[in-house]
């Protein structure tokens, strides 16, 4: 089809956004007679009735067609200098706002995006990635740029597909999106051939379905006898410990966790997407389940009763085995997918099922007791977290070189209780993720078990997007920069206005500490004092310099108020982090030890 016609095609047919205007549209169409669509107009009626209105990418020949006509559906287009970072970004929106991330990118570019598809399921994020391809009848012959997408995209994904028809567009968007949501989330893939993008087809043939007809949100609530079983075993601990992993964080809120410890007087720790679902400053919270940077989770092995809220029993808690889990600990597992419950070890009471719907029903049979709370266990806790605390504070000396915890005692000074921080990979940051504290849900984020790094910009920048009138901090190493410092670029020509503080020692520290402990000297892990200020600044951000302690708080506070995107560049002692010790010891011991 000529761009005369597509063109004349869409003049018929303009779409605005939201769902009743879609579906306004359709009957207006119905009064004029039959009308044809293109695959690439189903793509965004079909994401439109989902609520979807931004789309990560980076143009191509193969999507061209589809982002052609939904720009006339008035999508919001934000395109990135790597796809990589498309992806990144669609993953950070599913988690932060639970609506779906979407990323679009031709047929290398799908390619260059499988690091941030990696990412998404190890995330559990909604993500649906669309990439182009050559025609369909041309696959199979040594078409334009071919590849095997669909085998790619499978081990990175929850599932993918090769959609034949344009007719097939928006129930293929739907199946996608249905296993995208259900039991523990996950990104998904669809190769959708240029032309079946370009293929019309008859709008009376196409029916398209609210979300809620075919993707059901709610699960079966758990059963009385299970909810008695549960607070059975809780009843009389001495020794509690609930850890809420990323599916306690899915609905975002938090409230009924709250409830339920409230009611229990049980400590709580939080990992991953998790962290604020529960504020770090609530009475019973004792922060991030970290072994390497969190000494009160080491605790858990002295635990009489774990409760795991959409925590995995994988290599963060050791497996649930000793010596991290003790054979005598009862275990209760609330988790959205059966495959999870009992993974590693086996427990006395699980359940399937959306965690914040069981934890609701559990703080509703819990108020029906009464419950002691375990004070010498909390002081226990209390005293460990804090000790922990002041040895970090005491290397905030003001002195040269600057150690990172003097920088994260400034920020911390500075920060919001709604500001977005989002970690990237190294020493510096570990000592962050360490000392800054968790708030709010979804507003705490850092690099999935996985351990992508470069994911910290475009995930600030998602949050950015998505809530545009709080601050997004990004706290970044000066390798993990490397990654996606182009991205920069993207934020000044978006004016997504994020601020990243990065700490500069010129190394790959983790692995440089690494070496040198394990094998005595260090390679291939030194870099540059290069400065990564004037590298934003020319790409039209805002950009400082700072390598004396006095110089940090002027620096730090003109870089978040300023009115666009900023980076402080500041120098840094090679400090090792306790994850980087921690990882250390591991190597030494040549023993499966938690991180």
């Amino acid at each position: 089809m000529g761009v005369k016609s597509m063109s004349l095609q869409r003049a018929d047919y303009r779409i605005t956004m939201g769902q009743s205007a879609y579906h306004h549209t359709v009957l207006e169409a119905s009064r004029l007679g039959p009308k044809t669509v293109t695959g690439g107009q189903l793509i965004g009626q079909a994401l439109q009735s989902e609520g979807v209105s931004t789309i990560f990418t980076l143009a191509g020949d193969h999507i061209l067609p589809a982002i052609d006509v939904m720009a006339d559906m008035n999508f919001r287009f934000i395109d990135t200098r790597h796809e990589a970072a498309a992806a990144h970004m669609a993953d950070a929106w599913g988690k932060i706002t639970g609506q779906p991330g979407v990323a679009m990118y031709t047929t290398p570019g799908f390619a260059n995006a499988i690091p941030g598809l990696t990412a998404a399921m190890y995330s559990e994020t909604p993500l649906i990635s669309i990439s182009g391809s050559a025609p369909l009848h041309e696959l199979g012959r040594g078409a334009m740029q071919e590849i095997e997408q669909v085998a790619m995209a499978k081990p990175t994904t929850k599932d993918a597909w090769l959609v034949t028809d344009a007719r097939r567009i928006p129930h293929m968007i739907a199946q996608a999106l249905r296993v995208a949501y259900s039991n523990r989330r996950g990104p998904v893939h669809l190769t959708i051939p240029i032309d079946i993008q370009e293929q019309e087809v008859q709008q009376d043939e196409i029916r398209i379905f609210p979300s809620g007809q075919y993707r059901i949100s709610s699960m079966a609530p758990a059963s009385e006898s299970q909810i008695r079983d549960a607070i059975g075993v809780l009843q009389g601990s001495k020794r509690p410990v609930v850890i809420a992993g990323s599916a306690a964080a899915y609905t975002g809120s938090g409230e009924a966790i709250t409830r339920f410890i409230e009611t229990t007087k049980f400590p709580i720790m939080t990992e991953a997407t998790a962290r604020g679902i529960v504020s770090d400053e609530h009475e019973y919270s004792y922060g991030f389940y970290d072994n390497g940077l969190n000494p009160a989770a080491k605790m858990l092995r002295d635990a009489d009763v774990i409760v795991l809220l959409g925590m995995r029993q994988d290599i963060i808690m050791g497996y649930a085995l000793p010596p991290t889990v003790s054979t005598k600990s009862k275990i209760v597992q609330i988790d959205p997918s059966s495959a999870e419950i009992g993974r590693n070890r086996g427990v006395d009471v699980g359940i399937v099922g959306n965690v914040e719907a069981v934890v609701d029903q559990l703080a509703l049979e819990a108020g029906k007791h009464s419950w002691t709370k375990p004070t010498d266990w909390l002081a226990e806790l209390k005293s460990v977290r804090d000790d922990f605390r002041e040895e970090l504070e005491s290397k905030a000396t003001g002195q040269l070189p600057i150690h990172a915890i003097e920088v994260h005692r400034v920020l911390k000074s500075l920060l919001h209780k709604d500001d977005f921080i989002t970690f990237d990979g190294g020493d510096f940051c570990h000592l962050g993720r360490a000392y800054l504290p968790a708030l709010s849900p979804r507003s705490w984020h850092y690099f999935s078990g996985v351990g992508m790094l470069g994911t910290a910009i475009p995930t600030a920048m998602a949050a950015k997007l998505a809530y545009p009138d709080r601050r997004s901090v990004v706290i970044c190493g000066d390798g993990a920069f490397g990654f996606n410092a182009m991205e920069y670029d993207t934020a000044v020509r978006h004016a997504i206005n994020i601020t990243t503080v990065l700490g500069n020692d010129a190394a790959w520290g983790i692995d440089r500490q690494i070496q040198l402990q394990v094998y005595g000297k260090a390679v291939a892990v030194d870099l540059l004092p290069q400065r990564y200020d004037q590298l934003v600044s020319a790409l039209g951000a805002y950009g400082q310099h700072v390598s004396a302690p006095d110089e940090l708080p002027g620096a730090l506070e003109r870089a978040l108020n300023a009115d666009r995107p900023s980076l402080v560049n500041i120098d840094v002692e090679r400090a090792i982090s306790p994850r980087a010790q921690t990882a250390i010891n591991r190597w030494k011991s040549q023993t499966y030890q938690p991180f």
